[in-house]
């Protein structure tokens, strides 16, 4: 890995093997922590600077997007949201690899959206190197309270997961899936 010349920013973008307390990404992450923080503490009464907030924050942000506080990501810059998509308390999302939710996307409480992945071999886990992989979550989707959605992991559009939820896989459009791991329990027929 000594030979490799990129930055860790790079690295971390290409989805390779990085250093997170590289400097460069430690000040990225502050100034995320810093808007988060502001994010949480501003009142609910002031929906306007919430939204300079997260439109300074978040990769894109669309029309009509509701997050509540708290709110905690790593970067913020590498997050996409769709319009109309609302995001209950406690939204947990790591994006140290691109996060894409699309449009009209609920989100209940405690959700986490983890991108961070780490070394089996524990000697370049104790050398602190990790890696990320994207998650992708269609439009109109449902993430039920509690749900995690793993690493490199794409939701179809209307799916819905259950509460408490872990997303290991791909789950398809149009589908209902629960449990440790999810898997599907019934396709979602259109009226």
């Amino acid at each position: 890995m000594s030979s490799d010349t990129r930055t860790m920013r790079d690295r971390m973008l290409a989805g390779d093997l990085y250093i997170a307390d590289d400097p460069e990404l430690t000040e990225n992450s502050l100034h995320a922590m810093d808007l988060t923080d502001a994010y949480n503490a501003t009142s609910a009464r002031n929906p306007t600077e919430r939204r300079r907030i997260l439109e300074e924050l978040l990769g894109e942000i669309g029309d009509g997007v509701e997050i509540r506080p708290p709110l905690r990501v790593d970067y913020g810059t590498h997050i996409r949201i769709g319009a109309r998509t609302f995001a209950n308390y406690g939204l947990i999302a790591l994006d140290v690899a691109p996060i894409t939710i699309g449009e009209d996307v609920q989100i209940g409480t405690n959700v986490q959206l983890l991108t961070p992945t780490h070394p089996v071999d524990p000697q370049p886990r104790r050398d602190k190197w990790e890696a990320a992989e994207p998650i992708v979550i269609g439009d109109n989707v449902w993430l039920g309270s509690g749900a995690i959605v793993l690493p490199g992991v794409t939701i179809g559009d209307n799916t819905v997961v259950g509460a408490g939820s872990v997303v290991t896989k791909d789950l398809p459009a149009d589908v209902v899936a629960a449990g440790n791991p999810a898997r599907v329990i019934r396709t979602i027929q259109h009226r």
